[in-house]
């Protein structure tokens, strides 16, 4: 009898205590996974069931674009709410160190964030095009903007976060109205597509603008000056077309870091690895991390 009581009451107690520090932590609820259509992307509705290819740092294969949902601890979120468009080439996805992690800083900042998981166009036999990647990343801001009550975010503080080729994404609804179809069958599609904010790191020149629209969203750019690719000078233009069109810009050149040294934590460079802390004062300054006023 001693044998069976010892072990079962252990378990209880163990039970018990995890229980306890859950609640008394407030732990984060478990990230949520959101297809961007109920019934795939249209047009290729087939292809929705397709696995998608992961390791240790890349989703590859993506046919069913979806938002991954990180949640603040609860009682910390203030209304804001980012979508996070990884980096990759359009081939891959980067999506822990540029998806996850990001995230998780976020919602240390009390900013519910949503990775995006877009459509590969640079994918050896890729039946997608770029068309499709600002398909995607507009359905993802109306998605976010559209459901603002059941994910208790401000639909006016939705911002868009890039890394690399995210960065391209960003640009490929920002510099627009994004006026949703009042018309559209779909609710989602009536909403505004356009993010209230912007932010690129390290970001790609594929669709660089010669000119931005007065009145686009404030920016945060940041990227090292030796970078390989030539993000340095995507940053630099963006930095003075955003001042040429009176736009908000707040700008960092790294003197050293390269390319896609993500959130910063493998740098040997203090610079780069306290880079997020950066991005954080501009989203404090801008008043992001205010706790939003009740609609």
């Amino acid at each position: 009898m001693f044998q069976h009581e010892f072990p079962v009451k252990t378990c209880i107690a163990g039970i018990c205590l995890t229980l306890i520090l859950s609640a008394c932590l407030g732990a984060q609820p478990p990230p949520e996974v959101v297809p961007l259509w109920p019934n795939g992307a249209p047009g290729f509705e087939s292809r929705r069931n397709e696995p998608e290819q992961a390791a240790d740092w890349w989703v590859r294969n993506v046919n069913n674009p979806s938002l991954t949902v990180f949640r603040p601890a609860p009682g910390k979120a203030n209304g804001s709410a980012v979508v996070i468009a990884p980096g990759g080439g359009f081939q891959n996805l980067v999506y822990n160190s540029e998806g996850r992690q990001p995230a998780e800083f976020l919602n240390g900042l009390g900013v519910t964030a949503f990775v995006l998981k877009y459509r590969l166009p640079k994918m050896a036999d890729s039946p997608y095009t770029m068309d499709n990647v600002r398909q995607d990343a507009y359905r993802a801001m109306r998605l976010v903007r559209s459901r603002a009550g059941d994910f208790q975010i401000d639909p006016h503080r939705i911002g868009m976060l890039g890394f690399s080729a995210g960065g391209v994404v960003v640009m490929l609804v920002a510099f627009a109205p994004g006026d949703g179809d009042p018309a559209a069958p779909d609710p989602i599609d009536r909403a505004n597509g356009r993010p209230d904010f912007e932010m690129m790191v390290y970001p790609g020149g594929d669709v660089l603008p010669e000119t931005i629209p007065a009145g686009s969203p404030p920016a945060f750019l940041l990227a090292a000056d030796d970078d390989e690719y030539g993000c340095d000078e995507v940053t630099v233009k963006l930095l003075r077309r955003f001042r040429a069109a009176g736009v908000p810009v707040e700008a960092h050149v790294i003197a050293q870091g390269k390319h896609a040294f993500n959130m910063g934590d493998r740098s040997p460079y203090l610079a780069i690895r306290h880079w997020p802390d950066r991005l954080a004062e501009w989203l404090h300054d801008r008043g992001y991390l205010e706790p939003a006023r009740a609609q």
